[in-house]
């Protein structure tokens, strides 16, 4: 379980720019739970990710995981139990690497490297065999270089990739935004086929909101530091883009957009 607990930040303190985004901020997310979060620009979403994975630091609050802080670790120790996907495809993946060799990188993370070669070819069948699991047709082009694939081949392989050594939390960092609309549902799709063989933790930002109605099992609204909308199970079923599409509207209206 993953608990945020009276989280504040503050960008630019003590400046005539300060500005608070959170203030005794609480989250609590359940093992299993795939969460998706929408909101506006500025409203605290990718802060929010960035709290988790260690990549920003908080003024004050807890970030616990199943009840162990890890608010003072650094985002490399994190990284070990957290898989993250990037809305750009060329940061989840080397270009100038093979997806053999990206795969390798990834199947040895967490572990410990000495001076032995960096890919293993014994795995090549079984890294082909996860390739062929994406339907597009890689596992044919093991060999190429990451560089030459097109977006949506890049993400797909960035998302095989955080999930191939065990996790605890896949962060999704608006993943489908670079994306055309017919790659965007691929990749949608192959996201909600490995969160459930996986079973694991997820917190998905997007500016979709029909993904967010649609996928996973519990969504939350984002507004300046907020979240003025939480409703999980069969309360997030009952949930339509409109609905969200109106609140949307709505607070656009009262900050005079």
């Amino acid at each position: 379980m993953l608990e945020l607990v009276n989280i504040n930040k503050y960008y630019n303190p003590g400046s005539v720019n300060e500005m608070c985004l959170f203030q005794d901020f609480n989250l609590k997310v359940e093992d299993g739970e795939f969460v998706s979060v929408v909101g506006s620009n500025g409203s605290g979403k990718t802060s929010l990710l960035n709290i988790i994975c260690g990549s920003i630091g908080v003024d004050s609050g807890s970030i616990l995981v199943n009840g162990t802080d890890i608010t003072g670790k650094k985002d490399y120790l994190r990284q070990r139990r957290i898989g993250r996907v990037y809305q750009d495809p060329a940061k989840g993946t080397c270009p100038s690497m093979t997806i053999l060799e990206n795969m390798s990188i990834a199947d040895n993370k967490g572990k410990r490297y000495g001076l032995g070669k960096g890919v293993n070819k014994a795995k090549i069948e079984e890294y082909k065999e996860s390739l062929r699991q994406l339907n597009l047709g890689l596992e044919d082009k093991i060999h190429t270089k990451v560089g030459s694939l097109s977006g949506g081949q890049r993400q797909a392989l960035a998302l095989l990739m955080s999930t191939m050594t065990p996790i605890e939390f896949l962060i999704l960092d608006e993943h489908t935004a670079a994306l055309d609309p017919k790659t965007a549902e691929t990749i949608m799709q192959l996201t909600d086929k490995i969160v459930k063989e996986k079973k694991v933790t997820t917190i998905m930002v997007t500016h979709n909101l029909r993904y967010a109605v649609e996928y996973g099992n519990r969504l939350i609204m984002m507004h300046e530091g907020e979240a003025i909308l939480d409703k999980s199970g069969e309360e997030k079923k009952q949930v339509q883009t409109e609905e969200i599409m109106s609140i949307f509207n709505r607070i656009s209206v009262e900050c005079g957009n």
